[in-house]
């Protein structure tokens, strides 16, 4: 008797158990990250427009370079930022780090490195801060030394 109740036991409990999933739902996060790394994958290959595409219409920049309030941008006006920065700096390109994830944002660590005006070589650490919203960068919050 007592083996009967046991198998009764084990058989519900087998019943009740769901079925391994045989993929993993996509993560929020996962998609995130995949944005920021597309960004820098333009960003290195100097494609402005295709980089630009990345961000809501219009975007929150902060820069040290404008100031300390964050501005709104166009895409337009992202395109022709990254334009004059390339002019200025041809062979700029960033090497990431690390990225954080905090719900909607994607903090970043980076070295930017080039040679400036004064055809000097420089290497600059950087953080940005990317808020994402409907698959779009919605904010893009950089840090780095101005002086």
């Amino acid at each position: 008797m007592m083996n009967k109740y046991l198998l009764l036991l084990l058989f519900l409990w087998a019943s009740c158990q769901t079925a391994p999933q045989t993929s993993e739902p996509v993560h929020q996060e996962d998609e995130n990250e995949k944005l920021i790394r597309q960004l820098y994958t333009h960003f290195n290959r100097h494609e402005w427009q295709q980089m630009a595409s990345l961000y809501a219409e219009p975007a929150r920049m902060k820069d040290p370079a404008f100031g300390t309030q964050p501005l709104p941008m166009t895409r337009a006006e992202i395109v022709q930022k990254y334009t004059e920065l390339q002019q200025s700096i041809p062979d700029i390109h960033d090497s990431l780090l690390q990225l954080y994830h905090a719900g909607n944002h994607v903090i970043v660590e980076f070295i930017s490195r080039g040679t400036a005006p004064d055809k000097t070589a420089f290497l600059l650490p950087i953080c940005t801060i990317f808020e994402i919203k409907q698959g779009k960068i919605v904010s893009d919050y950089t840090y780095y030394d101005n002086f």
